[in-house]
């Protein structure tokens, strides 16, 4: 059959520059034979119309050969005579086996991924738009309890029923959140979610059991050291202040020893009880009965505070809240995650600098974003700065006397809020952090002032 072997002599592409005019010139030919024919007889026009009808109703056969070949080419044959339709036929052919290739070359991969997933320590799930399971591995059956194909089309949710998990289906975050293990005690799995193919989502969770014995053990073992540490350090500041009380009945070289001692065991004090307060803060990733906080009150004791931190530096200070903008969360937690980024903002912004407080709400939630103009941050820093003990200045960063965990601190409570934080810096220029609170922690039930609290004052 010449269609059907056609496609074997083929080596590229199909063209159709090589198409031959065969049966337009058989056409024309037989059109000036019947006019002639037809001139001789006296009937021309009839001839012409005789023979055009007759040569529609072979297209007509030639297509309906055609039509039948291309849905069923095994129980029909294309059409044979030489000519345009043999070239259809032929690229049609062509273009056919092209596609059983591709498609073979395409089914080889997916069972290689699939095999590949398949062997992967990782639970996998492949989820549709929806959340609804359409693929996954042995191990989510394991982590998940998610089998294949058993549970095909049923939703991921349904089947994990966790409802920090059904939050983060639902919302697409682009981070990952740790779960604790649906079908084994004691075991944590760090769940990911990235987009893959049209409209598909790939489920991702990891056993990260190890990982968080290790760090519960890292944990607890700084809350037991501060917590062992703080009585000692406690009973050292109160005879160290006894002495300075009475530092005029020592002799006078004890004086700046005993002060420098004093220092050191502010220092000491204050590192214990912020690693002590980051040990609770790790302890749950959400806060217990939370309550609604009024922010611009409790800014308001922040710039209190900051005043007398900034003493003779005279910062000008600027607070705009809305005064009726209330979150859900714990009002002591916010306090010292507030207050360690307006401090911030004080320790490293040159005397008289300005420093810039607001608190407003938009489409994405509620905001706190404390500005300064001070000595900024290299871009290199600013992915490190939450992490516990990292300084940017070694040097300067004693001397002001931070213990490098305030930006932990904000981190943690933050995360146990819901809420994110967001740094903008640039040396020379100041920096600009903000804390993003979702608007599902916006309180809107409770009445307050109208007016808009605005604050303008030098330290």
């Amino acid at each position: 059959m010449r269609a059907r072997n056609g496609h074997n002599s083929r080596t590229s592409e199909p063209t159709f520059v090589s198409m031959d005019y065969r049966d337009l010139w058989r056409l024309l030919l037989l059109l000036s034979a019947t006019a002639l024919l037809g001139a001789a007889l006296g009937h021309a026009m009839a001839a012409l119309c005789g023979v055009l009808l007759l040569y529609v109703l072979w297209l007509h056969r030639q297509l309906r050969a055609l039509l039948l070949w291309l849905r069923d080419s095994k129980a029909h044959e294309p059409p044979e005579p030489p000519g345009m339709f043999e070239e259809i036929a032929v690229e049609i052919d062509y273009l056919r086996e092209r596609h059983k290739k591709r498609k073979k070359k395409l089914a080889s991969y997916l069972k290689q991924f699939q095999q590949a997933t398949r062997a992967l320590p990782d639970a996998t799930v492949v989820l549709d738009k929806d959340g609804a399971v359409m693929w996954a591995n042995g191990a989510a059956s394991r982590h998940l309890g998610i089998r294949w194909p058993e549970d095909l089309n049923q939703r991921i949710t349904n089947l994990v029923r966790m409802p920090r998990l059904q939050e983060f289906v639902r919302e697409h975050p682009a981070s990952t959140i740790e779960i604790p293990s649906p079908t084994e005690q004691n075991r944590f799995l760090s769940v990911l979610l990235a987009p893959y193919g049209k409209d598909q989502w790939l489920f991702v969770a990891r056993d990260v059991t190890q990982l968080h014995r290790i760090n519960q053990m890292r944990s607890d073992f700084v809350a037991n050291v501060s917590h062992e540490l703080r009585t000692p350090t406690t009973v050292i500041r109160g005879f160290l202040e006894s002495l300075l009380y009475q530092k005029h009945l020592a002799p006078p070289a004890w004086g700046p020893a005993l002060e420098q001692m004093n220092s050191h065991a502010e220092r000491m004090q204050s590192l214990i009880e912020e690693l002590l307060l980051l040990s609770r803060l790790e302890q749950e990733d959400h806060v217990t009965n939370p309550q609604p906080v009024l922010v611009s009150e409790l800014l308001s004791d922040v710039i209190k505070q900051a005043r007398a931190l900034s003493g003779a530096r005279e910062h000008l200070f600027s607070l705009e809240a809305e005064p009726t903008l209330r979150i859900n969360g714990n009002n002591n937690e916010l306090f010292s995650a507030f207050s360690n980024l307006v401090f911030n903002a004080v320790n490293y912004t040159p005397p008289k600098g300005i420093i810039q407080i607001s608190w407003y709400r938009d489409e994405q939630g509620a905001h706190l974003e404390v500005r300064d103009n001070g000595v900024g941050i290299d871009e290199e820093h600013i992915g490190r700065l939450t992490e516990r003990f990292y300084r940017v200045d070694q040097a300067r960063t004693r001397t002001e006397g931070g213990t490098g965990l305030g930006l932990a601190i904000v981190k943690h409570v933050l995360l146990r809020h819901g809420a994110q934080l967001d740094i903008k810096s640039k040396p020379g220029e100041g920096s600009v952090f903000r804390c993003d609170f979702p608007v599902s922690s916006i309180v809107t039930d409770l009445p307050g002032p109208a007016a808009e609290l605005r604050l303008d004052h030098r330290g």
